[in-house]
């Protein structure tokens, strides 16, 4: 027998009607409780909302009567206020044990307000937006980000009940009712530190090697992929206090900010540990690349470099000694204000797999202005190592998780003496 759930609905009823009864019925069949929040700010709803709108806008901060003047004027108030009712009230079911899960039907307003209470929401609870802009390539990072929302794109819009509409609809119900019939839920216990590895494909037989390493040496690592998203994500978990330490292998998403590249963390890569003060170990995998693909001015820019193809869509241009030495003055800087030990492990022999003898990425005095500038803006140089080795490689993640290993009890050694004080 199923244990029955709670399911939150958000949606605007001003504008969906039939279609949304609809979601709550096969919520309600699946033996699940259905809750149908609506954050209507254009016209009174034709029936209510489990959750009014009235109620929303009240927890927001506005009446709804000027959330709705508003509305016509200011639009992006109302829909703020919205969202932080939405949210309130939704937190408070959270913290009540009546939700478990949440999903969002509708358009461009419904997304952004259903997706923007999914970010409050922990990591874990289940969260799904059905809606047709959920392939919109301007407006999906705005509604995901970093956070784990499932976006289903239901192609059509959900206006007027149609055969090909409600086989979209009952699709999404099913993903909802399923996640929270299976999730394991947000409690989630580690009986291990966690340390989180930052990993791309170019560094990858480093990063697969070291995650056995790690769990022999008493750790839970989490694999955070370095594409923009991911190593975001990790920046993100790490002020969360998600992590103890970090094998921060790949740090190229430092150099794809300073030069736009693909794979752009955003301008804060690196700082979450160094304001948090977690123990980090640090190696240059990707800052030898940038990544162009699918950009037609930036290959043409770069035109006269080395470019590496893998697809239409990934081709990887060789870093020049200018902007390795830029992306060493920002790392620089960042490390010089880490709270926290740490180590920039520098394998001579190449960064990645695309830097190696006898490949053309390969560009060693490159690589050596890069490390020459780092040591030369650090107020600690000796904290970088060099090792004669190649990073991808197993003797490489080796030296890696030693040296990691030998930080994180060296953050642990003076905690352990002040709790033997009296």
């Amino acid at each position: 027998m199923i244990a029955k759930k709670g399911i939150v609905i958000v949606c605007n009823l001003d504008t969906r009607g039939e279609d949304i009864v609809f979601v709550k019925r096969l919520i309600q069949d699946r033996g699940h409780e259905a809750m149908l929040l609506d954050f209507s700010m254009e016209e009174p709803p034709p029936f209510p909302g489990d959750i009014r709108t009235e109620a929303v806008a009240l927890r927001g901060g506005l009446s709804i009567e000027v959330v709705r003047e508003k509305y016509r004027s200011d639009r992006g108030a109302a829909t703020n206020n919205q969202i932080a009712g939405a949210a309130a009230i939704v937190g408070d079911l959270l913290k009540q044990g009546r939700v478990h899960g949440i999903i969002g039907i509708g358009g461009g307003t419904a997304t952004l307000v259903a997706t923007s209470v999914m970010k409050r929401l922990p990591f874990g609870m289940p969260k799904l937006m059905a809606s047709p802009m959920a392939a919109h390539p301007a407006y999906i990072d705005k509604y995901v980000g970093t956070r784990d929302i499932t976006m289903h794109h239901t192609v059509l819009d959900i206006v007027k009940m149609n055969p090909l509409l409600k086989a979209q609809i009952v699709n999404a119900v099913g993903a909802i009712c399923g996640m929270v019939e299976m999730t394991q839920g947000t409690n989630i216990v580690f009986d291990k530190p966690c340390v989180a590895v930052s990993s791309f494909g170019f560094g990858e037989m480093a990063v697969q090697s070291a995650l056995c390493m790690l769990e022999q040496a008493g750790f839970t690592p989490i694999v955070c992929h370095a594409q923009g998203k991911g190593d975001r994500a990790m920046e993100e978990m790490i002020r969360d206090g998600a992590f103890q330490g970090v094998l921060d292998i790949c740090i190229g998403g430092v150099i794809e900010h300073l030069f736009q590249g693909n794979r752009d963390p955003g301008p804060d890569r690196l700082m979450a540990a160094v304001e948090t003060g977690i123990p980090m170990l640090l190696a240059p995998c990707g800052l030898d690349i940038l990544s162009y693909g699918g950009r037609a001015d930036m290959l043409a820019k770069t035109s006269d470099r080395v470019q590496y193809v893998q697809d239409s869509l990934r081709v990887q241009v060789r870093t020049t000694a200018d902007e390795l030495r830029q992306a060493a003055d920002v790392i620089a800087q960042r490390l010089n204000a880490a709270k926290g030990p740490w180590t920039f492990l520098v394998p001579r022999q190449g960064w990645s797999s695309l830097d190696k003898e006898g490949r053309p990425i390969y560009d060693p005095a490159a690589d050596a202005v890069f490390v020459a500038r780092l040591k030369d803006r650090l107020v600690a140089p000796s904290r970088v190592k060099e090792v004669d080795l190649h990073l991808y490689t197993p003797e490489f993640a080796r030296v890696a998780v030693d040296e990691f290993v030998r930080l994180f009890e060296s953050a642990r050694t003076p905690l352990r003496t002040k709790e033997l004080q009296p």
